[in-house]
């Protein structure tokens, strides 16, 4: 490993943890602006979970009490694990070669599962509701997206998110190729706020419905690591979006001729600055535009519409490389 891969390994899920937070605010102060208000203070997701790390931590008494504490803990490992697979900018991720888009898939999957099953544990009726709710969204939008990453292991013969950073998917395709990514995008797009527990697919947690449904029974530092971890997963879903579909560099792009650490800070900005563009688009715009939708209605379109763009994407893919 090079010494920026170790700093990368080391440093990155804690910087995860704060960029995540800084997204959030953006996040909420964007909506607010574009729904004519003021909206909270960029920094208000930090405030939430200073606030929330020094409340108590409850635990209902018909909770199963080793789950119900355990599960917090096991959403944020799993989203800071994301981090380790993620090119940041131009530094590799210390743990490509393993899997990569494989594992990223299972952890995603692991943080959301941790959340069912501790509202599973809660024992509280408006958590099991929410937690049958988040079961039946999860099956319903990780076909779509195991979709998407067979196609990319179609055009690279790889799963190594820094093989796909390396040589941007447009540059490699042809036409028919080049529309089948395109569709995958909109399929990537449609799933994010799904995988995401946005709106219009925050089903699972409606509040005027269920109270919150799965973290209706949580609290102080239960519920901070819960916050945490959805932050972090918020930012590490973005940024494999970026690497997937616009990984071009600022040297790529303009020919910039930077060394040493102007050049990885350079680099990392321009990233930070895709992930914001996708971020605003893929997440503020669409939670800010739709109503929430019913879980009936979120299972057909994914199971339905999503899954035919899914597949005609990987079809027209699988012509041009075969």
């Amino acid at each position: 490993m090079t010494p920026e891969t170790i700093f990368y390994a080391v440093g990155m899920p804690l910087i995860g943890v704060f960029l995540g937070l800084v997204y959030k605010g953006i996040d909420r102060r964007v909506s607010a602006r574009m729904t004519s208000r003021i909206g909270p203070p960029i920094r208000q997701p930090f405030w939430d979970v200073g606030k929330l790390l020094l409340k108590e931590t409850v635990v209902p008494a018909n909770a199963v009490k080793w789950i119900f504490n355990a599960m917090p803990l096991l959403a944020l490992a799993s989203s800071m694990t994301l981090l380790l697979y993620i090119p940041f900018g131009i530094i590799k991720a210390p743990l490509e070669g393993y899997g990569d888009l494989v594992v990223i898939l299972y952890l995603l999957t692991l943080q959301a599962l941790a959340m069912a099953i501790g509202g599973f544990a809660s024992g509280s009726p408006f958590s099991s509701v929410g937690a049958q709710r988040e079961m039946v969204l999860m099956m319903s939008y990780e076909m779509p997206f195991a979709i998407v990453i067979t196609g990319f292991a179609l055009i690279y013969k790889s799963f190594s998110l820094s093989t796909i950073a390396s040589t941007p998917v447009w540059t490699i395709v042809g036409p028919l190729g080049g529309l089948g990514v395109f569709l995958l995008l909109i399929v990537f797009l449609w799933v994010t706020p799904a995988e995401l527990a946005k709106l219009p697919f925050d089903i699972a947690e409606a509040e005027t419905e269920i109270a919150e449904g799965m973290l209706a029974e949580y609290s102080g530092r239960n519920l901070a690591l819960f916050y945490l971890s959805d932050a972090v997963r918020g930012f590490a879903m973005i940024a494999i979006e970026v690497v997937l579909f616009i990984p071009f560099t600022l040297s790529y792009l303009f020919g910039l001729n930077l060394s040493g650490p102007m050049l990885y800070i350079a680099e990392g900005l321009w990233f930070l600055f895709k992930v914001l563009l996708f971020y605003v688009s893929a997440v503020t715009l669409v939670r800010t535009s739709f109503a929430r939708f019913r879980i009936e209605q979120a299972s057909k379109l994914f199971w339905v519409y999503v899954n035919i763009i899914a597949l005609l994407g990987l079809l027209l893919i699988w012509v041009e490389v075969m």
